[in-house]
């Protein structure tokens, strides 16, 4: 079959060909019918983020945000049958430690992370397989097509979970999100339906102009304004209730904290490059002063999927909004290439893998 394979680090992508996968005992494989196109993966294709274990030996298979439709099942599998529409998160889970007993699977003692590590080759190919199935793969309704569900892979999954979970984002509630790429304007749409007043902050006119379409009340554009925390918290009449990392880099993470007012929560989603190798100062005392709270969200529990499909269906949120285009597998190295300048806008999505 056909896939994207990071041969070595930093050095030109290509589709080559691979062996299809066979299911575990407990997994199954899928056919891709959709699969998003992440800055994430530009991470994993330049080699950063050794230093938490998500960086696979080459040759392997890249990217997280499939769909699917399951085409072979593993003879312990319960849940799932030849022919079945699922939505497929990246944070694969054990089903048996503690954290996942308790609804936390998502960061799982013996969490895998598909397309990042050896242990699962990713979803830009025909076909992916999900190991331990019934906990890992996730039902779509039928009132959800695999057009829709390709847009809710881990941009659009993580900042639900940090939105509606980790953030606890409540009506009327000031949120800034600085850094609007997908997870950004993702974390946008899903606070607004949550009933906040979102603020998007970034450096580029096309993706504020985005946000605002997505629901944000105000945008805020940072190469203009010599402090665009400051901005925020004159905004928000001293400073918003929660802030959001969307991007990972020193910068974004700083002004995100500091354009909260007393008792805020920043929520951190994006992870940093090689240059912060996950270290970023912060201004501490703030923390203390103003009893800021500060917290990480990781992609998004299967067993907490059918919260925010029931918004999807119910057409509260739209993650076919955040599509901004449909390519083929061929495209997908020329898409990681762009982001190398922050090229890219909203969710591209690999929507034909034989082409």
């Amino acid at each position: 079959m056909q896939a994207v394979v990071l041969e070595a680090f930093k050095e030109p992508l290509d589709v080559t060909e691979v062996d299809r996968p066979e299911p575990d005992v407990d997994g199954l494989v899928a056919r891709v019918d959709g699969c998003g196109v992440c800055r994430s993966d530009w991470h994993c294709w330049q080699g950063d983020w050794d230093w938490f274990n998500y960086r696979p030996d080459p040759p392997h298979v890249l990217g997280h945000e499939p769909t699917g439709t399951v085409v072979k099942v593993g003879e312990e599998v319960e849940r799932f049958r030849e022919g079945d529409k699922i939505a497929i998160p990246f944070n694969f889970a054990c089903g048996k430690c503690d954290l996942c007993r308790n609804g936390h699977e998502n960061i799982c003692e013996n969490h895998i992370g598909l397309g990042f590590m050896n242990e699962a080759p990713g979803a830009f190919a025909e076909e992916v397989h999900i190991p331990t199935a019934d906990i890992n793969a996730v039902p779509l309704p039928d009132g959800i097509d695999t057009e829709t569900a390709a847009g809710i892979g881990c941009r659009f999954m993580t900042s639900y979970h940090g939105m509606a979970h980790q953030g606890d984002v409540g009506n009327g509630e000031d949120v800034v999100v600085h850094g609007l790429g997908g997870i950004g304007l993702s974390a946008v749409q899903i606070a607004n339906a949550l009933g906040a007043n979102v603020i998007g902050v970034d450096l580029m006119d096309e993706k504020l102009a985005k946000a605002e379409e997505l629901g944000a009340v105000a945008t805020v554009n940072a190469r203009e304004i010599d402090d665009p925390a400051k901005e925020v918290r004159d905004m928000t009449d001293g400073g918003a209730d929660v802030s959001v990392d969307a991007l990972g880099i020193a910068t974004t993470c700083q002004n995100a904290v500091r354009s909260l007012g007393k008792g805020g929560r920043h929520v951190q989603i994006g992870l940093t490059t090689s240059e912060e190798e996950g270290m970023v100062p912060l201004p501490t005392d703030e923390f203390v002063a103003k009893e800021i709270e500060f917290v990480g969200s990781l992609g998004l529990q299967p067993s907490k999927y059918s919260e925010m499909l029931s918004m999807i269906e119910t057409g509260k949120l739209d993650p076919t909004a955040l599509v901004e285009e449909t390519i083929d597998i061929h495209q997908i190295p020329d898409r990681l290439e762009a982001m190398t300048d922050y090229g890219t806008m909203g969710i591209p999505v690999c929507n034909d893998f034989t082409a």
